[in-house]
């Protein structure tokens, strides 16, 4: 009497392995890319911390650019170190509008950040990603 599988019995596991790699690998591909988007978000906080400050300061947003009123400088990553980080760039425009570019680890998306006066006088500024950030079409941000 033998014992042991079939050809068939270990066609179906090598089957249903290739089925579950299939579906978890790029599932897998997709959570790292959004756990480093995370680095991109997490770096555009000291340019609402001073886009925040300076609108505080001044009372209007029209001068809260990249180094002006307490507003960090402009910031990108040397070509050489993308390896290290998955941010690109930080840059603060116009109205204290910040955008934070992916390195190419993240697939290069945007996170862009707009600031809105509060209606009532509230001296916090209300922040919302815009719709044109790249970030939100992956699904890295909210």
């Amino acid at each position: 009497m033998q014992r042991g599988f079939t050809l068939i019995e270990m066609l179906i596991v090598v089957a249903i392995a290739g089925i579950l790699a299939a579906i978890a690998v790029p599932q897998y591909q997709s959570y790292t890319k959004r756990a480093k988007f995370a680095e991109v978000v997490s770096a555009a906080q000291p340019y609402k911390v001073g886009v925040e400050s300076c609108y505080q300061a001044t009372g209007a947003l029209a001068g809260c650019t990249a180094g002006n009123n307490g507003v960090p400088a402009d910031a990108s990553t040397a070509t050489g170190d993308s390896g290290k980080t998955s941010v690109a760039s930080v840059a603060t425009g116009a109205s204290g509008v910040i955008t934070a570019t992916g390195s190419m680890a993240v697939d290069g998306a945007t996170y862009i950040l707009e600031p809105a006066v509060p209606t009532g006088g509230s001296a916090a500024l209300l922040w919302t990603v815009k719709s044109t950030s790249t970030c939100k079409d992956k699904g890295y941000c909210a």
